[in-house]
């Protein structure tokens, strides 16, 4: 399983969970810093899109670790939990395509 780790210490705002993002999934330049591009990215991580760092195999699994998440909570309380319904959306898409779910989310 591919994994990526979020440093929540870093994450005291939208603006740092989005350049802490844009550092740990190597999205592209055009990244809008908005939770629609995030999603956006995160949907094409078995494509040749090159909006991450990721190109998973088909049914690989990309577990995002989230880490301080106590931090984060404190800091922006409503995002981990914002976060975590975006990966349940996205893990959906590729379930509509019929594929297996691309994403995990792990709060240490």
């Amino acid at each position: 399983m591919a994994s990526v780790q979020l440093n929540g210490a870093a994450i005291v705002d939208e603006a740092s969970f989005h350049a802490e993002s844009r550092r740990a999934f190597g999205f592209p330049e055009s990244y809008a810093d908005s939770i629609d591009a995030w999603v956006d990215c995160m949907s094409y991580l078995r494509d040749e899109e090159n909006m991450t760092k990721f190109q998973l195999k088909p049914n690989e699994v990309l577990e995002i670790v989230v880490l301080e998440a106590e931090k984060v909570k404190a800091a922006v309380p409503d995002l981990l939990e914002e976060i975590s319904f975006c990966v349940g959306g996205i893990n959906e898409r590729y379930e509509d395509y019929g594929e297996q779910p691309a994403l995990k989310l792990t709060l240490r």
